[in-house]
């Protein structure tokens, strides 16, 4: 088996380095492709620094910010194409903890899908402002209530895919960005029966650079949903 972590990155410079570090400290079997979108404070740079002293490092430069959800996308199908057994998704910023990894790597051999959910357990949420912990949590409640999944953590943007699951997945057809893009992969792994469970994670919100988040990505999270469940009910999935 082996394992592809994908980390899209944004102006991300301080955290960079330890956080690629990290995730090839977890286990041998991982490398790490680090998807930028033309950072101007010079990540894709110091990306390349690493990538060529440590070949478990690989980098994909994009000419500009493109959007979340395409990233993933790039970077799955990359992950494809290289025949990677597991594909792993997580943000630079470590409000993702690295050693989850090695629970992800233990409970996917029962299961297609493990999403780090912040919402398992209760809220298990540090350092964000009230007001958007409770836009998160009553929008995940929206969320599986108009789709039917029985996720806890619908937007979570933390998780490890068996290759199966993506190669059933077309693409080419998920447009989505941020937590919409979130969704629509987790409800494409439900309703196409492949295993899902969540592991508890403590989310920490960053401590070095800015967050990404925008009216337009909670726009399109709220309508994406309906539009997935039409999606289905028509038999298009």
């Amino acid at each position: 088996m082996n394992c592809l972590v994908i980390v899209p990155t944004y102006n991300e410079k301080g955290n960079i380095s330890p956080i690629i570090e990290q995730i090839l400290s977890i286990d041998p079997i991982i490398n790490v492709l680090i998807i930028d979108d033309n950072s101007p404070d010079g990540t894709g740079q110091i990306v390349d620094d690493i990538s060529a002293k440590n070949p478990r490092v690989n980098a994909i430069h994009r000419p500009g910010k493109m959007g979340l959800g395409t990233a993933y996308v790039t970077g799955f199908k990359w992950a494809l194409e290289h025949k990677y057994d597991l594909v792993c998704e997580m943000d630079a910023d470590f409000s993702h903890p690295p050693k989850t990894l090695a629970v992800f790597l233990e409970k996917i051999k029962e299961y297609d899908l493990v999403i780090g959910s912040r919402y398992l357990n209760g809220v298990n949420v540090v350092n964000w402002p009230l007001k958007r912990l409770l836009l998160s949590y009553f929008a995940n409640i929206y969320a599986r209530i108009v789709t039917g999944v029985p996720v806890r953590d619908l937007t979570s943007g933390f998780k490890c895919y068996r290759r199966p699951v993506l190669e059933a997945i077309n693409l080419n057809r998920i447009k989505s960005n941020g937590y919409a893009f979130q969704i629509e992969m987790h409800f494409n792994a439900y309703y196409k029966k492949f295993k899902v469970v969540e592991v508890p994670i403590i989310f920490e919100e960053r401590k070095v650079g800015q967050s990404k988040m925008s009216r337009k990505i909670i726009y399109e999270a709220a309508w994406m949903v309906w539009r997935l469940q039409l999606i289905r009910l028509l038999g298009r999935l």
